[in-house]
């Protein structure tokens, strides 16, 4: 076995920078630092192309006769990535799951496009909290903003092309990656700048601040599973939905309780009458649904009708089966239900069920992953505070999509106190069956049964006390 691995680690280097590309067999290969998993999985869309497990060196490969070309994603379980994939490709990745995207370097053919939508990716995380400060911007003004953070990222792209290494296919990825990011900015405007400057109705925006929209592909097959146009496609199709029914259904859109199942019903016609493309017209109608029962968490005629609703538009009996269980899921946390039978284990290894947990008292259960640093460490103080402001309840952390040493190792750094902390192995079982849509959820019980399954830690607990300060 080892010396088959060398032997297509060896064929990978030999086959870097090959343009011609004569083979259609795909070579991709890795080795992964601290691994929370014994695979790496393979998918193009939601298809299993293959698997393949770790050797003892921490290493994997797979070795394909033919590939559909075009964008593909890896999961080591809890974390994924995308990788850009080309037919007679070589490509090798580094990571460490520590810092599982931070540290993802590849290497081989496709290594620049690869690299460079890592980068995006990231970059995006830094663009977002500096552009949470800008909603509050005249339109003009924060129009020129991000169109000068764009303008940055196209010309790192177009370095990138000078080098003659991108494909007419890699480079149009690699754009999409830029522009929905920026585009998404954009269609964000109106209703966060709304809620910065405490406006009363949406600010009138100049008809060309959306010009952009005269380019859009509303059915793009190869971005139908790529996160930047997946997340504009639904933001677009929302504002559209509620501009439109701003002027046609004599309803206040500027109260921002509007009606959100009437809403939802706009939104659902529009995905209808302008997305054709199958998989995308699938993808959107499941999370207008889904958005609609996390927001509601209710049981409902009017539940009952929109679900049907959505599978008649639906052609995609996978999202039928998740909806029907996302709503069994639902009326089982209703109030004074039982809070679910579910096993989580203690930094001693011991295993525990949240009943368990929960008996003869109030307690608050708020979740965590090892992937968002920055949340946990926020967390971890608001918390501080909340267990001053309400001693009367027991404030619970559950850990999810997260190793087992990580878990351990930032409960340490951080300086947690260990005697309400509990890691979840199966996260799926969890996140699942209570419903975990956000990191700052929370449940609240009594006497292990449901107060509230759908609490927010942040809403729902204030803190009261000004003195305390968590350094």
């Amino acid at each position: 076995m080892k010396r088959i691995l060398l032997f297509f680690i060896a064929f990978a280097f030999l086959a870097c920078g090959d343009k011609d590309k004569k083979t259609e067999g795909v070579f991709f290969a890795g080795e992964i630092v601290n691994p929370t998993s014994d695979y790496v999985v393979l998918y193009k869309n939601e298809i299993v192309i293959d698997s393949a497990k770790l050797d003892d060196n921490n290493r994997f490969y797979f070795a394909l006769d033919t590939i559909d070309s075009g964008l593909h994603h890896f999961d080591h379980a809890p974390e994924l990535q995308y990788v850009y994939l080309e037919k007679g490709d070589s490509l090798m990745v580094r990571l460490n799951t520590v810092a599982f995207d931070e540290s993802l370097v590849f290497s081989g053919s496709n290594e620049d496009v690869n690299n460079f939508m890592i980068e995006m990716f990231l970059n995006y995380e830094d663009e977002d909290r500096l552009v949470n400060s800008y909603y509050k911007l005249a339109p003009d003004i924060f129009s020129s903003k991000i169109d000068s953070l764009r303008n940055q990222n196209l010309n790192e792209l177009e370095l990138l092309m000078e080098d003659g290494n991108l494909s007419k296919n890699a480079y149009a990825m690699a754009k999409a990656s830029i522009d929905y990011n920026s585009f998404l900015f954009k269609e964000k405007y109106p209703f966060y700048h709304r809620k910065r400057t405490g406006e009363e109705t949406l600010h009138e925006l100049d008809p060309g601040f959306y010009n952009y929209r005269t380019g859009l592909d509303m059915n793009n097959k190869d971005l139908a599973y790529f996160r930047p146009y997946y997340d504009y496609m639904k933001y677009h199709l929302g504002n559209l939905s509620y501009m439109t029914c701003a002027v046609n259904c004599g309803m206040d859109m500027d109260n921002q309780s509007v009606n959100y199942l009437h809403l939802n019903k706009h939104k659902m016609a529009m995905i209808d009458s302008l997305v054709v493309e199958k998989e995308l017209r699938n993808n959107l109608f499941r999370n207008v649904t889904m958005d609609y029962l996390l927001k509601m968490h209710d049981s409902s005629d009017d539940c009952d009708k929109f679900i049907s609703d959505f599978e008649q538009l639906s052609s995609n009996e996978s999202h039928k089966e998740e909806i029907t269980n996302l709503y069994r899921g639902i009326k089982n946390l209703q109030a004074h239900k039982e809070i679910p039978h579910l096993l989580v284990q203690d930094v001693n290894g011991q295993e525990t069920t949240l009943k368990n947990i929960a008996k003869n008292d109030k307690t608050v259960f708020y979740f965590w992953t090892g992937s968002q640093k920055r949340h946990f460490k926020n967390v971890s103080k608001h918390i501080a505070r909340l267990e001053i402001d309400y001693p009367e309840y027991s404030f619970v952390g559950i850990n999810l999509r997260t190793g087992h040493p990580q878990w351990l190792s930032m409960l340490a750094e951080n300086k947690v106190d260990t005697k309400n902390q509990y890691w979840g192995k199966d996260f799926e079982a969890i996140q699942n069956t209570l419903i975990i849509d956000g990191l700052n959820k929370c449940l609240i019980t009594e006497d292990s049964l449901i107060v509230d399954a759908f609490a927010n830690l942040y809403r729902n607990f204030r803190p009261q006390k000004k003195a305390l300060v968590v350094k």
